[in-house]
């Protein structure tokens, strides 16, 4: 997200409708627009080669999984973001078709402009959601994903995967993915 908003309040209508015909992504929060930045080389092949993965084994169930272009809304504080990759489960995101509010898993890929606000306050709203169990954010420097995950007791598990030979397993689509599939075709300059 880029930090100098739009000035004028807009109503999430309005922006939905103004986003509908827009050239640029703008995530909204309490009536501003944020233009996006664009994405680099490493961004867009870690995004696909994670959405490829968790498409292939989400084939033939109700899951859906959806990239940058689906936005998220969080009702209760009046957001609209562009989370990288989104999955939900939930019947009630099928009768959306600009938006879907129910994901059980969001993955960001990080990059110098967004990851302060993916690690803080984007983290933070991510958590109101209560169908999201995992959190993921994966960094486009260097081998290291940062897993999190909601416990039974509405608390966030952190853990670290750095090396190729290890997998995580998505516990909501119980899906398991290696780090070097994650950073296949990535090359660290």
């Amino acid at each position: 997200m880029v930090t100098s908003p739009q000035s004028t309040y807009l109503s999430p209508e309005d922006y939905l409708k103004q986003e509908e015909k827009s050239q640029v992504k703008h995530e909204y929060i309490n009536g501003k627009v944020y233009p996006m930045a664009g994405a680099t080389d490493t961004h867009v092949t870690i995004a696909l080669n994670v959405a490829s993965e968790l498409k292939f084994h989400l084939r033939g169930s109700s899951c859906r999984v959806y990239l940058s272009d689906m936005k998220l809304k969080i009702q209760s504080l009046n957001r609209f973001y562009y989370p990288d990759i989104l999955v939900t489960c939930n019947p009630n995101d099928r009768d959306t078709s600009l938006y879907k509010q129910f994901p059980c898993l969001i993955i960001e890929v990080l990059s110098d402009s967004t990851e302060a606000f993916d690690r803080g306050d984007k983290f933070i709203d991510y958590q109101t959601i209560e169908t999201l169990k995992e959190y993921l954010l994966i960094s486009t420097k260097q081998k290291r994903i940062d897993y999190f995950q909601r416990t039974s007791e509405g608390n966030w598990l952190l853990k670290f995967y750095r090396s190729d030979d290890e997998s995580l397993t998505l516990q909501t689509i119980n899906s398991k993915i290696s780090v070097s599939t994650i950073y296949e075709d990535v090359n660290f300059s």
